[in-house]
Order: C-alpha cells, then sequence, then structure tokens
C-alpha cells in the first residue's frame, strides 16, 4: 500500500527589495489593433524597494494604488528606479514596463498574494487595452481581449524584427484622438481578414501567411500625419525581402518582420530617415519575471 505525504502550501517570505525585468513589446501588427502584440528581446528594469524616498510619478501611483486595493494588503512606502533600453514614447511599451514592473514588484517583496494572470489584467485596465500588456507579461505573440481571455504561442527564434525609430516621442493619447469614430465596411472586412491570417502565422509557425496581411485600414491611415515615414519605411522593408511592415503601436517607431536579410531591410528602412535609430531584434518567449 502506497501512501501519500500532504502538507500545507506556506505564504512565501516578505523582501525588502526586488528588481523586475519586463520586455519591450510592438503592438497592433497593423490590423490587430488594441489586441495583437508581440514581446522582444529588449527589456527595462525595474526595481522596487520598501522605504519612502519623496517620489510621486503618477503612472507608479496609479499602479501601486491598484496593487494594494486589489491585493487587500496594507499599503507600505516604497521606492522605485527604472533603467534599460526600451525607447520612451516610440510605440514599444515603455508605460506597460513601468506599470507591469511596479505592479509585479510590489507583488514580489510582499510575498506574491497576487498570481501572474491578476496582474496581467490589472495591468492591461491601467493600460486601457490588452494589446502590450498581454505580450509583457506572458511573452511571444498574443491576441487578448480586453475582459482578461488571451491566446499566446512562442516566436521562433528564425524571425526577426527590424525597427526604424525616429528621434520624436508620439504622445498615446494625442494619436488616439485622431482616429475616427467609425469606418467603412470594406475596411474593416479587410482588416479583419488579415488580423486572423496574422494570428494563423503566428499559431502555425508559417510565417509566411504574413505576407500580404501585414496591412491595416483601422488606425494606420489616420495616423500616418503624425507619422509621415510609415509608408515609405514599410515599403522600404517590403522591398529589400520583409514579410511585411507597420506602425508599432501609436509609433513614431515603424517595425518590419523578416525571415531573412535583416541587416539589409534595415538599411533599407534607414534610407526613409537617415537620422533615425535601427534595431534587429529577436522575440521575448518569456516575459515579465523576477531577476534578483
Amino acid at each position: 500500500m502506497h501512501s501519500k505525504a500532504f502538507c500545507a502550501k506556506l505564504p512565501r517570505r516578505k523582501m525588502n527589495q526586488a528588481t523586475i525585468r519586463v520586455p519591450a513589446t510592438s503592438a497592433n501588427l497593423g490590423p490587430g489593433f488594441d489586441c495583437l502584440g508581440i514581446a522582444l528581446d529588449l527589456h527595462n528594469r525595474v526595481s522596487v524597494a520598501r522605504g519612502a524616498n519623496g517620489q510621486t510619478d503618477p503612472m507608479v501611483m496609479e499602479a501601486a494604488a491598484a496593487y494594494f486595493r486589489h491585493s487587500g494588503r496594507e499599503g507600505f512606502d516604497f521606492s522605485w528606479s527604472i533603467e534599460g533600453d526600451i525607447p520612451r514614447s516610440r510605440g514599444l511599451g515603455s508605460s506597460v514596463a513601468v506599470r507591469l514592473g511596479i505592479l509585479h514588484g510590489l507583488n514580489e517583496i510582499d510575498g506574491r498574494p497576487l498570481d501572474a494572470g491578476t496582474l496581467y489584467r490589472l495591468c492591461a485596465d491601467l493600460e486601457g487595452h490588452p494589446d502590450n500588456a498581454a505580450p509583457a507579461a506572458f511573452g511571444g505573440f498574443t491576441a487578448a481581449r480586453p475582459d482578461g481571455i488571451y491566446f499566446r504561442c512562442d516566436i521562433s527564434p528564425e524571425l526577426r524584427f527590424v525597427l526604424l525609430i525616429p528621434d520624436h516621442e508620439i504622445d498615446t493619447d494625442s494619436s488616439r484622438g485622431v482616429l475616427p469614430a467609425e469606418i467603412k465596411r470594406a475596411d474593416a472586412v479587410r482588416s479583419v481578414a488579415n488580423a486572423a491570417l496574422i494570428t494563423a502565422a503566428f499559431a502555425s509557425r508559417d510565417y509566411h501567411l504574413l505576407r500580404g496581411s501585414v496591412r491595416d485600414w483601422l488606425h494606420e491611415p489616420y495616423r500616418e500625419k503624425t507619422n509621415p515615414h510609415l509608408r515609405p519605411a514599410v515599403e522600404a522593408g517590403i522591398g529589400a525581402g520583409a514579410l511585411g511592415g507597420y506602425l508599432s503601436g501609436s509609433g513614431s517607431a515603424v517595425c518590419c518582420i523578416a525571415l531573412e536579410n535583416p541587416e539589409r531591410i534595415a538599411e533599407a528602412m534607414r534610407t526613409v530617415l537617415p537620422a533615425a535609430r535601427t534595431m534587429i531584434l529577436g522575440a521575448d518567449n518569456t516575459g515579465v519575471r523576477a531577476v534578483n
């Protein structure tokens, strides 16, 4: 006869400091407006420690308030610092890196009362949409709904993401303000078809399905006024061999997706904005994690 041993799950010990690594993200992928996103192998590190130092950043304070409200834990003073490589306000998830980093940092030093799914939903609510929050939380490619339901899958290391990153920042709220309240049915149908094929491409790893599918009529045409480099950069990238290209988030970064010759694609994109930076990145299939 075999016997089973049972033991109670002990609460995790509280800590004084935690450092959280959060990946950059690229949202929309063209027609997947507010629902599709990828995590990139570029990171910020958010450190959170017990003890006050007088910092009062509204985004951090809002994330902290959400954490304490949903965890039911008593609030405590804390300090934070953020460092890393994610460009600010370029459509690469810099705000998610702050919010998700603070949420996970507080949760880590407070004994992990909340699970990863709850922290993701809190971050998505703070962002107002899940397209960046889901890949930052879980890594890889994600398709997510506002109600917390999401799909994710790993991205093959053979796929490269070629970024053209201009010097100027884009304010997301202002960028959303230029979008129309209504669009033509034909534009919606074309965009939905492309978003479905993009999801199928990542889920099946048949990335050739991306060719011709990374094109949008929901938001990109209206954001070209503040991102006039978008279409020329995408066309240059496709001409050099990219599967497709899109405005990353609300911009100003443009991303082209490649299976081969990423250096040649980056060089072609740079001809559109010679002063802009280019980066060639793989995917991050891990998502947010504690590194201390």
